[in-house]
This record gives structure tokens, C-alpha cells and sequence, in this order.
């Protein structure tokens, strides 16, 4: 692209290339010259909007992170609705797109990211508090038992959800999710709402 033409919105113009390129080649392919290529921009327009590669994948994991946080009060809002099984299957579903687990594999590929973002792996941090933040509300409804530990029950969720859709040549199908999802809540869920 010629110096001097404006981009715009070029940080997400970034952000989706780079989420491209994760999906077609892994982490292990995302670099800058990959994201820039992808995206049809000088390299330089990277590191004029971020101090280097690192700070770019810091707001790239960031900014998803930020649309569990859409999703949590989605989530939160089906409380009392549909089926606790229902939700949660969906709610995995959703949360497990393919750029999300590709950026859970970028974050654990890349040690320097990693100590960047200071704590574990974001995206599956927030995807369990958003699950209990939804258990907790299921809790207070009574649509699940008083004693459940909403906190064990949402590692264990997206921990299985991770292993269910960590590989990319293969999604499961609802019915597989949502098995795994009644097994796993099956002891707090009151039987007539499964």
C-alpha cells in the first residue's frame, strides 16, 4: 500500500487479518509481516498504531476478552429461560469459535505474550467467570441446587468445551456439546428442567 493513503480504522482492519491468519496457518504463523501482508498495509502502519508485535497480540486477546464480556450479560439475561443444559451448550458453543480457540493456542505458543497479559490465559478466565456468573444466577432461581459450586463447575465446563473444540479440523455438533454439558452439571440441575 503506498505510504500517505489513510486507512481506515486500521487497528481492526489488523485485528481481522491477524485473526485470519491464525485460522488458515496457526499460531505459529502469526508474525507481523503476516498480519501486515493479510491486511494489504506497510508493515509500519503496525507499529505506528502499536509499540511492537507483543503490544499488537496483547490488544488482540484483549479485544476478545472484551466480547466474552458482551456475552456474559447475554448469558447472565437467559437465566430462568430455556434450559440450564440449553444455555450452557450454547453458550460453549459460542464462546468456542475457531478464532477463540486459536487464541488460546496463540497465547500459550507465546511466552513473551503470556507474561505480558500477566494472568494465565484470559480468554479462559473470563469464559469460567462468565459461565459462574451464569450459574450463580441460575443458583439464585432455584433452577439448580442451593450447594452447587458454581466456580468448579464452570473450570470443569470450559475445560471440557476446550477439549471438545480444540481441534480445528473438527467441530463437534451440538448434541456432542450438549451431552457433555448434562454429564457435567447433572448432579445440581433439577431433573425436570434438563
Amino acid at each position: 500500500m503506498p505510504t500517505g493513503v489513510h486507512i481506515r480504522d486500521a487497528r481492526q482492519q489488523l485485528f481481522d487479518a491477524a485473526e485470519r491468519v491464525l485460522l488458515r496457518d496457526g499460531a505459529a504463523a502469526l508474525t507481523s509481516r503476516a498480519v501486515t501482508t493479510e491486511a494489504g498495509v506497510a508493515k509500519g502502519v503496525l507499529h505506528r498504531h502499536f509499540t511492537d508485535f507483543d503490544a499488537f497480540l496483547a490488544e488482540l486477546v484483549q479485544d476478545r476478552v472484551r466480547r466474552i464480556g458482551d456475552h456474559s450479560a447475554i448469558l447472565r439475561a437467559s437465566a430462568g429461560t430455556g434450559t440450564v443444559t440449553g444455555n450452557l451448550t450454547a453458550a460453549l458453543t459460542e464462546l468456542f469459535d475457531p478464532v477463540a480457540v486459536g487464541i488460546v493456542g496463540l497465547v500459550v505458543f507465546r511466552d513473551e505474550l503470556r507474561a505480558r497479559l500477566g494472568r494465565g490465559i484470559p480468554v479462559l478466565a473470563d469464559a469460567a467467570a462468565m459461565l459462574a456468573g451464569y450459574l450463580t444466577e441460575e443458583r439464585a432461581q432455584g433452577r439448580i441446587a442451593a450447594d452447587a459450586d458454581v466456580d468448579s463447575l464452570a473450570l470443569v465446563l470450559i475445560g471440557a468445551g476446550h477439549l471438545l473444540f480444540a481441534d480445528r479440523a473438527h467441530r463437534p455438533a451440538a448434541g456432542e456439546v450438549g451431552r457433555v454439558v448434562e454429564t457435567v452439571v447433572a448432579d445440581v440441575v433439577q431433573r425436570r428442567l434438563l
